[in-house]
């Protein structure tokens, strides 16, 4: 199935995912680089470069520039777009799932499994291959999941799951 990232395969993302890293490498390749480009020409003129902070900065900054968009390049090629939208299995938790749970306090929180690329603990959102989402893929309404967390073990119960 296209929505059941294999272990092994490519590592997965979503649509939206995939459009932040696009637009990442965008605005790098297309706003900041360039005027980058432009300050350290300026500066080049200006005589001494040893001494030229517009200078050294630039060219510090260019190599900084050029290897983010090399390890985006390379990531957005490695990665594999996978869409939750067509689960077609919606009663289990895959990728992509957003996700309802409660504690043994009966605490409740939401999650939404993602790529590793987009992962926001603060948002919700838990990478593929963080513990909870381990612990969690394949579960089921009621299912009891153990996640052994840095802090100690902790069981959540599925409560919902729902694909967006």
């Amino acid at each position: 199935m296209a929505s059941k990232p294999k272990a092994g395969g490519a590592p997965p993302i979503t649509p939206a995912g995939m459009a932040a890293l696009k637009a990442r490498y965008d605005h790098l390749l297309g706003k900041e680089r360039p005027e980058i480009v432009e300050i350290v020409s300026w500066a080049a003129g200006n005589g001494d470069r040893s001494e030229n902070g517009d200078y050294l900065y630039g060219r510090k900054r260019m190599r900084e520039i050029d290897r983010e968009l090399g390890y985006l390049a390379r990531r957005m090629k490695a990665l594999r777009v996978v869409d939750p939208a067509n689960q077609p299995d919606r009663n289990r938790v895959f990728f992509g799932a957003r996700v309802d749970l409660a504690d043994e306090d009966d605490a409740r929180q939401t999650v939404t499994l993602v790529g590793d690329d987009e992962q926001d603990a603060g948002a919700g959102r838990v990478g593929w291959n963080s513990p909870i989402a381990k612990a969690l893929r394949g579960a089921s309404l009621g299912d009891v999941s153990t996640v052994r967390l840095p802090s100690g073990v902790k069981e959540w119960e599925v409560v919902a799951i729902a694909y967006d």
